[in-house]
């Protein structure tokens, strides 16, 4: 051990006793101290403005975009200039043959020159560590170990490219030659994760083995083991092939024999990385406050609950428009995408089917495939991928193993646990396309619980959940490709036809009655009132003017105010209002907690006031209430609010107000709480509704619908998916202090280092 410290030493001293070494940390300081600079300007910006901050920690160091991404981008370049000469040098200088005349083994030589370079990593590091020690001493609640976490990533980092550097630098005396092998080196390592992704073992060994990235969990604040061993086995690996390359040198072994060892060397690590990044012996620590790169308690309780075995099948069908996403160069990728998942439940099986069927969102087909059979069109996509359509099943084949029929032939995951269960994931028509935590966790809820069956009410002018319509409610009950839909959100829905003898199903837990235009027959009333005074849930929406919904929603206390609600606007109609969640709300459900940190609104279009007694036995709580900084009046006169100008007449019992526009009600009913939902306007969570007039503004309106059913499923669904807030949303810092510390760290540091370096290489040259 103590020859290995003195010959750490000695390469130290040669390094700080050349300009290589001084340059790389003085430019290394000038980039780095840039780079937090700007993040630091970007924070108090933000502050300034009023924008507010959150989780400043992760903005500045740890996050997508943060210092640490940033650094991990551009370390690459530094490694080559200072591997190179380590012993590259000494067999240009023939240096080396006193080293191997003396009592130093192989081994003792590349493990100090090695340990030469950790310390000077840590020196890197030490760099990265004062602006830690700054964000610490000013930003408030400062989240300090996904920071350590990243810091932790970046120095196994710099230690795996020292071990390639030290390792190219043994196989020639030309340090140039040494330097631009290790870039070589690295880029084939960064490109591997493209390597043989078409051959099922080959592309998990070359996807392991890739070093692209590797950091970006770490740098996020979740500590894996496959990442950490990662790291210890390529350096490791590295270390022992450049001990056979100088003990080959020695001995004078033959050409077969030293590439045989070689190769040994490769394969075992591959092997051992291989084991390692299996799902069943990966390990996980999330650093982080809020647990964010963590699946949320409750989607664990759900994962606990799924015992017994489980298979996702994936069915990737070349005509699909989304098919690219599960081609096999791109499985590993995708593969990704459950990854939080597969870490709560390792045993699970991953498959993927391949087939070409007659896709449901592909328009492009019929237009560039003119009279061409959907075999030559599969054989066309296959020959522009490089794919062989032989892997994929004909349209006959793949219906023998499942009817996708009614998924569209789409890109669609079919989950199966080992008692039959089955359930789908799909992919979903917005800019996140796959299904999220809520979306994922609900499906596998309704696996291990009896998750709410809703009934919407048919028969009576109700609007409907089939059709594409623009008033009706197709798009937030049935649409697959819809993320909000309740489908999506683990909710059974059913159209509910009560005439004749027809009784309401059993397992019936919620019943929409959506603005209805006729009055109920005796009979059907009889079973919706049975159904009310059993303590039956109900989602009411309506229109003002109604006399059928005023008479039904009179029986829970509430009535509309006469006319419809107004709230003029610039480009807008009259009739078009802004409702805001009421801070009652946020008891009722997270997502209108969220609503209004972020200040979104619900448009509504011919919206009804709504006023609650208590005398019928309910409670009542305020969900939704018109914008009260914007001037708002129930009109009773004007109807055509596109060529006339609404104004207040007090006389005909108008009046200026802020309006509540959705009530929760809620009543005992022996054990259980009864809860009931009434809406002011039945077309804002319409089909057309989804996208209001005064969306300019922030109106969101489809957080209302998952909002709603979590209050009337008790919490059962949508699945409560949300996080705690962040603390460290402050900064001590201004504008000022900003720019004299972005002086400091990009001026004075490397002013100090670039003066200090040039006296020691002079006081060297001279002596």
């Amino acid at each position: 051990m103590r020859r290995i410290f003195k010959i750490a030493k000695a390469e130290l001293f040669t390094l700080f006793y050349s300009p290589i070494a001084w340059m790389i940390l003085i430019v290394f300081t000038f980039q780095t101290g840039m780079a937090f600079a700007e993040h630091l300007q970007e924070v108090v910006r933000a502050k300034n403005i009023g924008l507010g901050n959150y989780f400043i920690t992760a903005g500045i160091f740890s996050g997508q975009l943060g210092l640490f991404s940033t650094v991990q981008g551009y370390l690459y370049l530094y490694m080559p200039l200072l591997t190179m000469g380590l012993m590259s040098r000494e067999l240009s200088s023939g240096s080396i043959k006193l080293l191997y005349s003396s009592p130093v083994t192989s081994a003792q030589i590349i493990y100090g020159k090695f340990t030469a370079m950790m310390l000077y990593s840590l020196i890197l590091i030490g760099i990265l560590m004062i602006y830690v020690v700054i964000g610490m001493c000013t930003v408030e609640n400062f989240e300090l170990a996904p920071v350590l976490s990243g810091l932790l990533s970046l120095y196994l980092l710099l230690c795996a490219y020292a071990a390639i550097g030290l390792f190219m630098s043994c196989l020639t005396s030309y340090q140039v030659v040494a330097a631009l092998g290790t870039l070589v080196l690295l880029a084939a390592l960064s490109y591997m994760k493209q390597v043989g992704q078409d051959i099922d073992f080959v592309r998990d060994i070359t996807y392991w083995l890739s070093i692209s990235g590797r950091c970006n969990e770490m740098i996020m604040g979740l500590i894996c083991s496959e990442d950490v061993l990662y790291f210890v086995i390529v350096i490791a690996m590295f270390l022992t092939l450049s001990i056979q390359k100088l003990q080959a040198n020695r001995t004078h072994a033959s050409f077969a024999v030293v590439w045989g060892r070689y190769a040994v060397v490769v394969v075992g690590a591959m092997l051992v990385g291989y084991a390692t990044s299996r799902p069943m012996l990966m390990a996980y620590w999330d650093t982080t406050e809020t647990k964010r790169n963590t699946l949320t308690p409750n989607s664990q309780a759900v994962m606990a609950k799924l015992d017994g075995d489980l298979t996702i099948t994936t069915y990737v069908n070349i005509l699909d428009r989304e098919y690219y996403n599960g081609i096999p160069s791109q499985v590993n990728e995708d593969k990704e995408r459950l990854k939080q998942y597969i870490r709560f439940k390792p045993e699970t099986k991953l498959k993927y089917v391949y087939y070409y069927d007659k896709p449901s969102n592909n328009p492009r087909l019929d237009f560039v495939y003119k009279n061409k059979t959907l075999a030559e069109m599969a054989a066309k996509e296959a020959e522009i991928r490089d794919l062989d359509i032989n892997m994929f099943l004909t349209p006959e084949q793949i219906k023998k193993q499942v009817n996708l029929t009614d998924e569209g032939n789409t890109f669609v995951r079919l989950v199966e646990r080992g008692n039959g269960q089955k359930a789908w994931l799909r992919i979903y028509e917005d800019m996140m396309k796959f299904p999220d935590e809520g979306e994922v966790t609900a499906m596998f809820k309704r696996m291990v619980m009896k998750l709410p069956k809703i009934g919407f009410l048919q028969g009576h002018g109700e609007r409907g959940i089939e059709g594409d319509r623009i008033k009706d409610y197709t798009l937030f009950s049935s649409v697959k490709t819809f993320r909000y839909a309740l489908t999506n959100q683990g909710c059974d829905v059913e159209a509910l036809d009560l005439t004749g003898d027809k009784e309401i199903p059993k397992g019936i837990d919620i019943i929409v009655i959506s603005d209805m235009k006729e009055a109920l027959d005796s009979a059907t009333k009889k079973k919706l009132d049975v159904y009310i005074a059993n303590g039956g849930n109900l989602a009411i929406t309506l229109k003002p003017g109604s006399p059928v919904m005023e008479a039904f929603i009179e029986q829970f206390g509430v009535k509309t105010i006469p006319g419809q609600l107004v709230q003029p606007k610039q480009d807008v109609a009259a009739n078009v209002v802004m409702a805001v969640a009421t801070p009652a709300a946020e008891k009722i459900a997270p997502i209108y907690k969220l609503m209004r940190a972020q200040r979104r609104y619900v448009g509504m279009v011919k919206s009804a006031g709504l006023v609650f007694s208590p005398e019928k036995g309910f409670n009542a709580v305020p969900v939704l209430q018109t914008v009260d900084t914007m001037k708002t009046w129930n009109e009773v006169k004007t109807i055509d609010f596109v060529n006339d100008s609404a104004s207040v007449d007090v006389a005909a019992g108008e009046k200026v107000d802020s309006f509540v526009t959705a009530y929760a009600l809620s009543r005992k009913v022996g054990n259980k709480e009864q809860r009931i939902m009434i809406l002011g306007d039945a077309d804002c969570i319409s089909n057309g509704g989804m996208n209001p007039p005064i969306r300019r503004y922030g109106a969101s309106n489809f957080s209302l619908i998952p909002g709603m059913f979590h209050w009337l499923s008790y919490g059962t669904v949508p699945v409560d998916v949300s996080r705690p807030p962040s603390t460290d949303n402050d900064i001590s810092l201004t504008k000022e202090g900003v720019k004299g510390l972005k002086y400091f760290l990009m001026w004075v540091i490397p002013g100090i280092l670039l003066i200090g370096s040039t006296i020691l290489l002079i006081r060297r040259k001279r002596k």
